[in-house]
Order: C-alpha cells, then sequence, then structure tokens
C-alpha cells in the first residue's frame, strides 16, 4: 500500500490542477515477469513517472504508449511478451508476459472512486482504485486492492525488536513495541510510525484490541516475560505467533503453558524458533531472517492484489 499511496497523492494533485495522467498497472501476468499484478505506475502530463513497473525497456515502452493514450484520452490494455524485443539492451528476458492497463484520468470528476481509496487506506480501511480499459471493443474494470498494512505487535523493545521493527516499517506493517523499560522503548530508538507501550508487557498485550489478522513477536529479556507475554496472546486467533529462544527453552515455555491449562493445540500454534532457516548469527541477520518469515506468511495467505476483470456497468460508462 505505501507504494500506492504517493502515486494516488499525485494523481489527485495533477488532475485537480487541470494536468491529466494515466496510471498504469499490471492486472495479469503469466510466466517470469520483473514485476507482479498490482504494480503501478503513474504517466503524467509531461512525460514524466512516478512508481514502476520494472524498468527495462517494457516500462519504457509502457511510458511512451500511455502517454499517447493520454493525449487521445483512452483507455486499453496493453499486452508484452518479455522476449529479446524487449530485453536485449538490458538483460530483461523473462520469457513471461505481462498485460498492463492503463486508464487516463483527465477531469476531477473522475478522481471519487481514488480520493475515497486514499481516505480509506489512511483510516486503515480495505479500500480498492478502479483500473477501467478498453479490450477488443469491450470496457472492462480491473480492481487494484490497496493493502492494508497488517499490524505487529513485537513483546520487547531490546536489541532484536528494535531491529525486527525497523525492518517491519520498511516493508508496510504497522508496527507496535511493547516494553515496561521507558528508556528501551523510546522513540529516539525506533522509527517514525512505530507505536511505543510503555507498560507491564502482558498486560499491554491483554489490553490491546488483537484481531485475527494480528502478528505477535515476543523477544522479551527473558523466560519469564517471554512466558507471561505468550500466556496473555496465546489463547486468540492470530495470523501469526512467534517465540524467541533455543528448542530447549522453548519446550519449557511450551510445558509451562500446557501445565497452566492452555490447550495443546493452541501451544502447537506457536511458531518457534523464529525465523527462515538461513544461518543468521548477528542481531541484523536475525530481524532479517524474522521479517523474512513474516513477510512470508503475509503472501502465502494474503488477497490477490488484483481482481478482475469485470463487466462494466452503465453508469460507469
Amino acid at each position: 500500500m505505501s507504494e500506492l499511496i504517493p502515486v494516488l497523492e499525485t494523481l489527485i494533485a495533477d488532475v485537480q490542477a487541470g494536468r491529466p495522467a494515466a496510471l498504469c498497472t499490471i492486472v495479469k501476468t503469466k510466466g517470469s515477469t520483473p514485476q507482479a499484478p498490482g504494480a503501478t505506475m503513474l504517466v503524467r502530463g509531461d512525460f514524466s513517472t512516478l512508481g514502476t513497473l520494472g524498468g527495462g525497456c517494457v516500462e519504457a515502452e509502457v511510458r511512451k504508449q500511455a502517454f499517447q493514450l493520454l493525449q487521445q484520452d483512452r483507455a486499453a490494455l496493453l499486452d508484452y511478451l518479455l522476449n529479446h524485443d524487449y530485453g536485449w539492451d538490458d538483460g530483461l528476458i523473462c520469457g513471461g508476459r505481462m498485460f498492463v492497463g492503463v486508464s487516463p484520468i483527465t477531469s476531477a470528476a473522475g478522481l471519487a472512486p481514488f480520493q475515497d481509496a486514499l481516505a480509506r487506506a489512511r483510516r486503515r480501511e480495505p479500500a480498492c482504485i478502479p483500473i477501467i480499459v478498453e479490450h477488443e471493443g469491450v470496457r472492462q474494470e480491473y480492481r487494484v486492492n490497496l493493502e492494508v498494512p497488517p499490524t505487529l505487535l513485537i513483546a520487547g523493545a531490546g536489541h532484536v525488536g528494535q531491529a525486527v521493527a525497523r525492518l517491519a516499517v520498511e516493508v508496510d506493517f504497522h508496527v507496535v513495541v511493547f516494553d515496561d523499560r521507558a528508556d528501551c522503548a523510546a522513540p529516539e530508538r525506533f522509527p517514525p510510525g512505530v507505536e511505543l507501550v510503555v507498560d507491564d508487557i502482558a498486560r499491554g498485550l491483554r489490553e490491546f484490541a488483537i484481531d485475527p489478522e494480528c502478528y505477535v513477536l515476543i523477544v522479551t529479556r527473558g523466560h519469564n516475560h517471554d512466558q507471561q507475554a505468550l500466556e496473555a496472546v496465546v489463547r486468540q486467533d492470530l495470523r501469526y505467533l512467534g517465540l524467541i529462544g533455543s528448542r530447549r527453552k522453548s519446550r519449557m515455555i511450551l510445558d509451562g503453558l500446557t501445565e497452566a491449562g492452555v490447550p495443546p493445540e493452541r501451544a502447537e500454534r506457536v511458531r518457534t524458533p523464529i525465523g527462515l532457516s538461513i544461518g543468521a548469527v548477528t542481531v541484523a541477520e536475525i530481524a532479517v531472517s524474522v521479517v523474512a518469515e513474516l513477510v512470508q506468511v503475509r503472501r502465502q495467505s494474503g488477497p490477490a492484489l488484483v481482481e478482475g476483470p469485470f463487466e462494466v456497468s452503465d453508469s460507469k460508462r
């Protein structure tokens, strides 16, 4: 979502100022391509662009064709086969096929769905933008979903929690960090946008409005805090629940949960040790492995970024 926000903001500002622009979105791919459906580029009236479709000759060709379509106020579905025609000068010979929807927006009257989507996204609500195209004489609509950044709760503001928070923000997670030490959960230790909760960690987690789409990562400074934090959330339905530590430590904590009356099936949902197996040793490497696992979970179970095509109703003609 974060990559689309500046594109939409610029689109709205340009059109309101009387400068038409064209949204170019990859709506479908086949085989190997440099970008996935949902990648969007704005072609502006001065021939400049914002966003990317993967670079290279294909992006340059889309830019040229989209600018021509913008001058004609005509929408189209462009079809590119990524062979030697588009890859000889930069090595981009993927062999796949990319379909790009080009939708010119030429007047403020056409901005309503984009303004609504932007407002929803800023409120962290699901939203989508329409890409209306002409294809074989038929008007069709693709819908590009603006992803709501998933919430990642990090129990522990130590070195690992800090490193994970920094990376998670970069890949568009909404991060909330819990710690009972004000000097650790201090704004200067974290990037802008990270929420900090200075409180007893377990209590803070229990009082947070957790929903089934939340990710929870437990990386506190000790076994007792880990167990208390885990007990606070383990009965909740979560997208991801991870606990840092060795297999021996994790087994002790999970056994403690069972002794405390937590159903075995709940304890078995805890991912531990956390992170993808990349041989991580340093704090920074551990953070990379953990955030990679978070992204893997997100992408394996998330909704499609582009839906369609749908037939365009008379009201949109």
